[in-house]
């Protein structure tokens, strides 16, 4: 279901598959499977979890997975009710999402292009696509190099759940791209190749890159990756006026709360705003 009907990733479907097999071997131990799993007996596996030390995300990620298998039970007639309905979710402490500074963001692209040949104008193309677009990685990686035609100001990504959205492209890496493939052989299938150009750049790869240029650029690489870089574009499109509801389009985020993390920098702003507003406000 995960697979054919949400078209979820392949780490994914690993993550799902791992959850699942350690609950079932929990409930195997006291003779149970989950088609006879008992509230008291979920609630003991994820009492377990907390003896364990697991951090609160992680169990709350194994509570996501029981609750959606158990609605899926529930969907095909294999149970009559669902027995994590009662649970409580594990309480998670709020995250603030990192991201870099402009300056800082601006600094990484200039290390990035300073770097020569095929590989550095790659890494250009990458990162001026990542702030441009705010694209998942597995969304930039399976990119095919005809997404990027000279005359449309936007890309179709294919998000999570095979959703698809336009993505508007900046002048910048429209220009960076194009030097990227005027670089390549001709025949390219994906945006940004791997070592075998049959196959798209690997995660590590992508990750790799982004450290080596966050070294080359001065910055310390531990705050720098690719998920940060798509943090940068909300925060930073937020801070210069865009609103929740096209962000939320933008980052292809199905549902708003999800993008509601960002809050902050409105808060931020409207403080600002306030302070350079307000009549009470002092000088």
């Amino acid at each position: 279901m995960l697979a054919a009907e949400r078209g979820a990733a392949r780490n994914t479907l690993l993550s799902y598959e791992s959850d699942l097999a350690d609950c079932a071997a929990f409930l195997a131990a006291r003779g149970l499977t989950f088609t006879g799993a008992t509230p008291d007996a979920l609630e003991a596996y994820l009492a377990s979890l907390r003896r364990a030390g697991l951090s609160p995300r992680t169990a709350a990620r194994r509570m996501s997975a029981l609750r959606q298998f158990h609605r899926f039970l529930l969907r095909e007639n294999i149970r009559r009710d669902d027995p994590t309905a009662c649970l409580d979710r594990p309480r998670l402490p709020a995250v603030l999402p990192k991201y870099l500074s402009e300056a800082d963001v601006t600094t990484l692209l200039d290390a990035a292009r300073l770097r020569r040949g095929p590989g550095g104008l790659a890494a250009a193309a990458a990162l001026e696509t990542m702030y441009a677009t705010g694209l998942r990685v597995s969304e930039l990686l399976s990119l095919r190099a005809s997404a990027v035609a000279q005359h449309r100001p936007v890309l179709l990504v294919r998000g999570k759940g095979g959703r698809e959205r336009m993505v508007p492209l900046s002048d910048e890496a429209r220009g960076a791209i194009a030097a990227h493939l005027a670089a390549q052989a001709p025949g390219l299938r994906w945006l940004f190749p791997g070592r075998d150009p049959r196959r798209p750049l690997t995660r590590q790869a992508l990750f790799t890159t982004v450290k080596r240029l966050a070294a080359e650029a001065g910055l310390d690489p531990a705050l720098v990756s690719p998920h940060v870089l798509r943090h940068s574009f909300a925060s930073h499109l937020l801070a210069h006026g865009a609103d929740l509801r096209s962000l939320q389009l933008l980052l292809g985020h199905a549902d708003i709360g999800t993008t509601q993390i960002y809050t902050h920098v409105l808060a931020e702003r409207l403080q600002r705003v306030v302070e350079a507003h307000h009549p009470l406000a002092r000088g």
